[in-house]
């Protein structure tokens, strides 16, 4: 199947330039979803890992399937202020401003490995701040996944740049 076909493209969405790869549409489609989320726990076979964390909002679609399929925790890197017990944030930069995620402070504990998961890797802002805050709470960075990656914004140089081993299902290079 491929799955490069059940994502559909937005053009100018939210704003002119932009290519906006809307994963509804395969997550809309059983047997596309399904696929998706068999390859994505064939990848997760590839790394040792303790905990999987998806980040809000579409990484928890994903995330919370690994976690099912694979008998690991799920660990959930919010906005601010949607966690009710003690938290632990990271802050990191937008294109205008700032934004911060959260995570439960007995989410993650010291020396485990977290398999984090979204569902598209852009400039790798968000996914780098979710590595900074598993890493505050003493724990190490297994592996990042992702359905789809944009290489041209350059989110796996980034992702390269540190060190961090990650799988994508798709990209769209160019397009």
């Amino acid at each position: 199947m491929d799955l490069k076909q059940m994502i559909r493209t937005i053009p100018d969405w939210p704003k002119p330039g932009i290519q906006f790869r809307d994963i509804t549409t395969l997550v809309n489609d059983a047997d596309a979803f399904a696929e998706a989320c068999r390859r994505l726990v064939e990848q997760a076979r590839d790394f040792e890992y303790d905990r999987v964390l998806g980040i809000e909002s579409r990484g928890f679609i994903f995330g919370s399937v690994l976690a099912r399929e694979t008998g690991k925790p799920l660990v959930m890197a919010r906005k601010p202020g949607k966690l009710p017990a003690e938290t632990v944030s990271e802050e990191y930069a937008l294109e205008y401003g700032t934004s911060k995620l959260e995570i439960h402070r007995d989410a993650v504990l010291p020396g485990e490995r977290v398999l984090i998961v979204d569902d598209l890797l852009a400039t790798g802002g968000t996914t780098l701040a979710t590595a900074r805050l598993v890493e505050k709470m003493g724990a190490k960075v297994a592996a990042m996944l992702f359905v789809i990656d944009l290489p041209e914004v350059g989110g796996r140089k980034n992702l390269e740049d540190k060190g961090y081993p990650y799988r994508f299902l798709v990209e769209f290079e160019g397009e």
